[in-house]
């Protein structure tokens, strides 16, 4: 049975995540878009195309005119560099402002396409199918687009809501299990910045979830993208509470860019939270066993809870560059319950430090 959700973009405009086992409707939701005479082009990643590449252009191909763009898979070829062939592609195949883009993987495919979407001839439309974890409960809903600049994460970008995401649960199977687990650092995060009640279902069928079980991953996924929904249609632009979406990524993405990318998005958010409990603890906020429940969980779903390599003042230092900035200070969100997150731009270096002094390790 399909799973639908609505993510309203205006006051008369919207567009739906569909939640399916396959990918057998996918024509169904793409028909409403009127694209019969235009242009797709699917854009996609050296692995994922290997997998799905040919499905999709055999399903599109019985209605459109299906092109195909795929890159080196990779964060490190998430950038202008790649954004510029994109470009020359569409150009050469005279894509106008009517035609499609649709992006077939992960979040760096994701990020990509989106980004091209919203500045090629100023902005055309795209569709999202993401394939990992990790881009169908984040980095495919919402809007927000970029690419790496140099060694800076996402700090070239648009937002952009796409005009559908279609999310083929069955695409987890072809994930690494690293891959996989590195997904669930977003899912986690939605239970503790919003809902409790979620956050104790993820505990009670944390089994289920390793073992890949669709029904769970269905319904898991549908209250993700739920909470997401709920978080950008009250902030579109992140203004204000789409900010507490961010919990854990300062740190996280600091540490992301200082590991040189060698650990996955998912797992450098992991600590980063970590690092937020902590702040969250010392404020009185949360307890002792609440933080042991929270390492217990991360250990189930075999993430890393310290990092060598680097140091505190080093990951101190990029965070202040990150550009969630807020007039000097870091936008950091800690939790005043589990479900319950808030922005706090006073938190101190000497607290950060302190909340860092067990995850890095010499």
């Amino acid at each position: 049975m399909s799973r639908l959700i609505n993510i309203k973009t205006s006051e008369t405009e919207y567009y739906d995540i569909a939640i399916e086992k396959d990918f057998s409707n996918l024509l169904k939701f793409i028909e409403p878009l009127n694209l019969i005479g235009r242009k797709i082009c699917i854009v996609s990643d050296s692995n994922v195309a290997k997998i799905y590449l040919e499905t999709i252009k055999g399903i599109l191909s019985e209605k459109y005119n299906v092109f195909s763009f795929v890159f080196e898979a990779g964060e490190e070829n998430k950038n202008l560099d790649t954004v510029s062939d994109l470009y020359e592609y569409l150009i050469l195949n005279k894509f106008d402002r009517k035609d499609y883009l649709l992006a077939l993987g992960g979040g760096v495919v994701g990020d990509l396409t989106g980004y091209c979407a919203a500045t090629y001839l100023r902005g055309i439309d795209f569709i999202q199918v993401p394939t990992s974890l990790l881009a169908q409960v984040d980095s495919s809903i919402g809007g927000k687009t970029g690419v790496d600049f140099r060694s800076y994460k996402n700090m070239v970008g648009a937002f952009h809501q796409p005009k559908l995401v279609y999310i083929n649960v069955s695409t987890l199977n072809s994930l690494s299990k690293r891959q996989y687990n590195s997904g669930m650092g977003e899912v986690i995060k939605h239970g503790y910045i919003k809902d409790k009640s979620y956050y104790n279902w993820l505990l009670d069928n944390k089994a289920k979830i390793i073992e890949k079980d669709l029904e769970t991953l269905e319904e898991m996924i549908y209250v993700s993208c739920y909470t997401k929904k709920l978080v950008v249609e009250n902030d579109p632009k992140e203004q204000g509470e789409r900010a507490l979406l961010n919990f854990g990524h300062t740190l996280g993405h600091a540490i992301e860019k200082l590991m040189n990318f060698s650990l996955y998005h998912g797992e450098c958010v992991v600590l980063g939270m970590i690092a937020a409990l902590n702040i969250s603890k010392a404020k009185g906020y949360i307890t002792d066993e609440e933080i042991k429940q929270a390492l217990l969980l991360f250990e189930d779903f075999e993430f890393p809870v310290t990092v060598k390599g680097i140091t505190v003042n080093e990951v101190l230092e990029v965070s202040k560059s990150d550009k969630k900035m807020d007039k000097g200070r870091i936008k950091f969100i800690i939790l005043q319950e589990v479900g319950n997150a808030v922005i706090d731009t006073n938190i101190s270096d000497t607290e950060l430090v302190a909340s860092l002094k067990d995850i890095i390790t010499a």
